[in-house]
């Protein structure tokens, strides 16, 4: 498998993932905002929108992080870093998989932004109710579906310790200690450094 990647990027989670499932993959850096950025056509071809992370597998080419975290889990961790298909924890894990770049995220870059945000109208509420409804989800568990460490704590975890890294995580027991988690396991570990640039 190839990885296309940048530093500092959402390129980090599918680094952490491919780390969990044991993938042999290869790492190409895409350099962002280069002037004289000539971007092969392997990688058009997994990203169309030039944006990373994307991969490469055999005939399969694709981008954007859940779906990537998503496919690896499927592909190369089924049953142990996705539920299977027919487990009734899958709906729950599919929520929480793109819990992120449907609410984390839009909550997020409004609260980074300094926009005021209309709970009603928005599809992610604001991020104080998005913080309250992860926090629950996390009480009393060590993973997002509960004993369990899935792709969807690939995608929340990578956002709980991007929520730290830049002092917008509220206190929060839960979450402090999801963020402990995510950060202390090998795999991750693995994927901090090579993601380092």
């Amino acid at each position: 498998m190839k990885l296309f990647w940048a530093p500092q990027t959402r390129s980090q989670r599918a680094i952490w993932m491919l780390e969990e499932a044991g993938v042999d993959y290869e790492m190409e850096r895409i350099e962002l905002g280069s002037a004289d950025r000539a971007d092969s056509a392997e990688f058009r071809e997994a990203s169309p929108m030039g944006k990373v992370p994307a991969i490469v597998d055999g005939d399969v080419a694709m981008s954007e992080s859940a779906a990537i975290c998503i496919y690896v889990a499927d592909r190369y961790a089924a049953g142990t870093l996705a539920p299977a298909l027919d487990d009734a924890l899958r709906g729950k894990f599919l929520y929480w998989t793109m819990y992120t770049p449907a609410v984390v995220e839009p909550a997020m870059s409004e609260k980074f932004n300094k926009v005021e945000a209309n709970r009603q109208r928005s599809g992610w509420g604001d991020f104080e109710l998005m913080i309250e409804t992860w926090d629950q989800a996390l009480d009393g568990r060590d993973w997002i579906l509960g004993d369990r460490f899935t792709a969807a704590d690939v995608m929340l975890g990578s956002s709980a310790i991007f929520l730290r890294m830049f002092k917008m995580l509220p206190e929060s027991n839960n979450l402090d200690a999801y963020a402990d988690r995510c950060l202390a396991r090998p795999a991750n570990q693995r994927a901090l450094a090579k993601g380092a640039g």
